[in-house]
């Protein structure tokens, strides 16, 4: 299983290698890192005994490769180093969208995982859907993410489409609604300061909560939603038409989309 390659350290690559430093995973020695412009978890993990830049030699000795590059590169970066592999190389893609059929093709009919994961992996708080056919691939992603992420498998590769909707690009709508709520809070009069701490620590507090408590989200919004109150005149305008169900509805149709393009 070990050498570990990672074939591209960038945001997604250097998340999971801060990660595995912090909550367990290939140790420094155990881990090779290609990338032209590694990120500082990378530079880093260099510092800790993982070899960065290694050459044909030291790719003939790795026992699993993480395709970690940008959707649109990815044949490139494969072309670069497959004629250098072993055959027993085991393949995990976390490039969206991009199939595993075409991904083992390309490296020679090695077995693939396909894997979707988000970059709380860095504090161990991701989430990572899962597809492989190949079991021996599906067990190895298994133990890379587990101590990370929450690891989901999935039955059929076409639902990771779904899956980069709803957690892959999941973050980045959590982020514009904290956003927007501070904008939201200065504008009904909060100072910018004020507005930034109430909203982040809120939607904190309530993801904690969430979390800790295990009950359905619908539970805990009525729990905090008094009859005529506040909360909900808010929700009347959230949840209304064309508020937050048909929104998001749309949006993780739209990432769905997009991934299914990037992998053709």
């Amino acid at each position: 299983m070990t050498p570990v390659l990672m074939l591209g350290a960038g945001r997604l690559g250097g998340a999971l290698i801060e990660g595995w430093s912090r909550f367990g995973g290939p140790a420094g020695a155990d881990l090779m890192i290609l990338d032209p412009s590694p990120s500082d978890a990378a530079r880093a993990a260099g510092r800790a005994g993982a070899l960065l830049s290694p050459g044909p030699a030291e790719l003939a000795r790795a026992g699993t490769v993480f395709l970690a590059v940008k959707p649109q590169v990815w044949r490139q970066a494969a072309a670069a180093i497959t004629g250098d592999l072993n055959r027993d190389a085991v393949i995990i893609s976390v490039a969206a969208g991009v199939r595993a059929a075409d991904i083992s093709e390309a490296f020679e009919g090695r077995p693939v995982a396909r894997v979707m994961p988000t970059t709380a992996v860095a504090v161990g708080r991701g989430v990572a859907s899962l597809f492989a056919h190949n079991p021996e691939a599906g067990r190895r992603a298994r133990i890379l993410f587990g101590p990370v992420a929450t690891v989901v498998d999935l039955p059929r590769e076409d639902l990771l489409h779904a899956a980069t909707g709803v957690s892959g690009s999941a973050p980045a709508y959590f982020y514009a609604f904290v956003e927007a709520l501070e904008a939201a809070g200065v504008t009904a009069g909060l100072p910018a300061d004020a507005a930034r701490d109430l909203a982040r620590a809120t939607m904190v507090g309530a993801a904690a909560l969430l979390d800790a408590s295990g009950e359905d989200p619908a539970e805990l919004r009525r729990q905090v939603t008094s009859p005529k109150g506040t909360t909900e005149a808010a929700l009347a305008v959230l949840m209304g038409e064309g508020g937050l169900g048909p929104l998001l509805e749309a949006a993780v149709a739209a990432a769905a989309r997009r991934s299914a393009e990037l992998g053709s």
